[in-house]
């Protein structure tokens, strides 16, 4: 078989198994995606389609309904980047006249003239190209054109400027039409391999009740089955058809009720969106300008009375609740305070890394060689009445906080360094038992260590997975009064910590 030929099979088996991912959700009635269609819709987005319920929609960037949303999907064997030139490059989508912006025009045209209720994504395993102008102004969220980033200097004569010249003048458009065009415009790194997507697909068919593939089986007959019924004009599915032509092909083999996922977001995963698959979530992406928050008083004031309402509702329905945390670790501690042991419940996290997995307290038998902590104390002051602690499970955070504190916080006195025998590291927490026993332990050390004065208040700064936030949330009332902080990951403001969320709420 010619390269050409693979790269044209892998790209095929890329857009079927996007299909699935969305289409498979049809099958669950708590899901809001009521239509999917494929190979149909406006030119060059209609490689996959969504339609949702408008009662149960989820939000755009702005927090607006998103009725419908349309994929074009790009495969390329080699890896490689892109820029905002090539979306008026016709050769960019293998076309000879029209390029992917003027297909998008169109679309909006069609779908959104107001710029609203719907989003028209490009899905490609390329990257942006990090010194293109382009990547600045995409939310790394949502994936969505920040339009007022776009718009963030006056004139043509700067790089941005440039962006938007020559949009308007390869369109032959005005500002106005290109301002409502760019806020439907998204963009996703499909950074997942072809084995990884059928890995994902093989725990939802599990959990909605479509026959699985053994992942030792070479053939994957999803891929090939979306292409017969689209030889067949079967271009678009509702929840009867879609069950319907499943039945048919007799792939439906487990009617069990799917458990009941509860999602918290305050960043947009790029591919996994929590109202597609959730019973319930929290959205507090509005309350976000990509990682920052709009508002530091909106930690305490606005989004731990909901998260707290959130998931004691939650709790209510369930004995054993299970969250998707999409969330800032802080919002991770938080939901572990309001769900701590004394609620009664046993909660099941979904955690991503490396790969989709649901923890809990009892998911596994409790393991002697797993990894304890190892704790270092770094004395600054010992006329400081207040202690900081630093948890390095996924990396070693010791010179950032320290650097920090020296600046900012000069009421630390000493700082404990909790690391992972063996060291921090992506894999080093086990699973659900074993963040659970990790946080219980480095809640006990604190209670020890920190100082007896009642109103002083302990300094919590966290680099580990959120199940683990989570797990040691839980622990809170047994450290006592703490202020949380979060990183600046993302580098664009000060590449240091901000103060968060102080427990109990009124502390400090």
């Amino acid at each position: 078989m010619t390269q050409a030929n693979t790269a044209r099979r892998d790209g095929d088996a890329f857009q079927a198994r996007q299909f699935w991912r969305l289409a498979a959700r049809l099958l669950d009635e708590q899901s809001p995606i009521q239509r999917v269609g494929f190979e149909s819709g406006p030119k060059s987005y209609d490689d996959i389609w969504v339609e949702y319920d408008p009662a149960r929609a989820p939000g755009d960037q702005y927090g607006r309904p998103l009725l419908r949303e349309h994929l074009q999907c790009k495969w390329h064997v080699a890896p490689d980047s892109y820029g905002y030139l090539h979306l008026v490059d016709p050769a960019f989508v293998n076309a000879n006249a029209r390029s992917l912006l003027q297909r998008a025009h169109r679309a909006q045209l069609d779908y959104a003239p107001s710029g609203e209720g719907a989003r028209f994504k490009l899905l490609t395993n390329w990257r942006l190209d990090r010194a293109d102008p382009l990547r600045t102004i995409i939310g790394l969220r949502s994936g969505a054109v920040r339009v007022g980033h776009l718009y963030s200097t006056q004139t043509d004569n700067s790089k941005l400027g440039e962006v938007r010249r020559s949009w308007r003048e390869h369109l032959g458009i005005d500002e106005d039409a290109l301002r409502i065009l760019a806020g439907t415009l998204a963009f996703g790194e499909a950074t997942d391999s072809l084995d990884e997507l059928r890995d994902h697909l093989d725990v939802l068919f599990g959990l909605v009740g479509l026959r699985r593939i053994p992942l030792n089986q070479s053939a994957f007959e999803y891929d090939d089955l979306v292409y017969q019924w689209l030889a067949q004009g079967r271009l678009e599915f509702d929840r009867a058809s879609f069950r319907q032509a499943c039945q048919q092909q007799g792939l439906l083999v487990d009617s069990r009720k799917r458990p009941g996922v509860y999602g918290v977001k305050s960043f947009e995963h790029a591919l996994d969106r929590l109202e597609v698959r959730c019973v319930k979530v929290l959205d507090f992406v509005p309350d976000f300008d990509e990682r920052y928050i709009r508002s530091e008083s909106d930690w305490a004031g606005k989004l731990y009375p909901a998260l707290k309402a959130f998931l004691l509702d939650a709790a209510k329905d369930s004995e054993r609740p299970r969250l998707a945390l999409d969330a800032h670790a802080t919002l991770a501690f938080a939901a572990g305070s309001v769900l701590n042991q004394k609620s009664g419940r046993v909660v099941e996290l979904e955690q991503r890394s490396p790969a989709r997995q649901v923890w809990a307290l009892d998911d596994q038998p409790s393991d002697p060689s797993w990894p304890t902590w190892e704790c270092e104390c770094i004395d600054i002051d010992a006329t400081r009445p207040e202690l900081a602690v630093a948890v390095a499970l996924t990396h070693d955070i010791t010179a950032d906080v320290q650097a920090f504190i020296a600046r900012t916080v000069p009421t630390v006195g000493r700082l404990l360094v909790f690391r992972p025998v063996g060291g921090p590291g992506q894999a080093s927490v086990m699973g659900g038992r074993h963040a659970f026993e990790l946080a219980q332990a480095l809640a006990a050390q604190v209670k020890q260590q920190r100082p007896a004065a009642v109103d002083s208040t302990l300094h919590l700064f966290v680099a580990g997975p959120n199940a683990f936030a989570f797990f040691l949330g839980q622990q809170q009332l047994a450290m006592g009064p703490l202020c949380l902080y979060e990183f600046d990951f993302d580098g664009a403001r000060d590449r240091s910590y901000r103060p968060s969320l102080t427990l109990p709420i009124g502390a400090g």
